[in-house]
């Protein structure tokens, strides 16, 4: 979670720590683990801590994440958004197609539309 504006609020420790607190609140009861999320201070108009450590926050350590492969570390957004691992295909499963539509067409009549995947 990139926690953009930071400039706005004259570099604040605690408004961040209050936007993580809120924030994992919300992420928790989507069904999402927050220790498993990245939360990175930023501020895009001046690109503190997008792809290089920022000095206007000194407070800022870093950010920790749990993954399957252990727990990860990094600084920056850049290194958070590295840090994603992709969602692994199940392309031992039978054929699906998630739909993305459905057309009702006179005379013909209900159309599904989709795009095949495997798994």
């Amino acid at each position: 979670v990139a926690v953009n504006k930071m400039d706005t609020t004259k570099w604040s420790e605690d408004r961040f720590n209050e936007i993580i607190k809120e924030t994992s609140t919300f992420i928790k009861k989507v069904g999402y683990n927050p220790k498993a999320v990245a939360f990175v201070p930023i501020s895009g108009w001046h690109g503190d801590n997008m792809l290089e450590e920022s000095i206007n926050m000194p407070w800022y350590k870093g950010w920790t994440k749990e993954t399957k492969g252990g727990v990860v570390k990094g600084k920056t957004l850049l290194d958070a958004i590295d840090a994603i691992e992709p969602p692994v295909r199940p392309s031992d499963k039978p054929l699906r197609l998630p739909l993305q539509d459905v057309y009702k067409i006179g005379g013909i009549g209900t159309v599904p539309v989709g795009r095949v995947e495997t798994g």
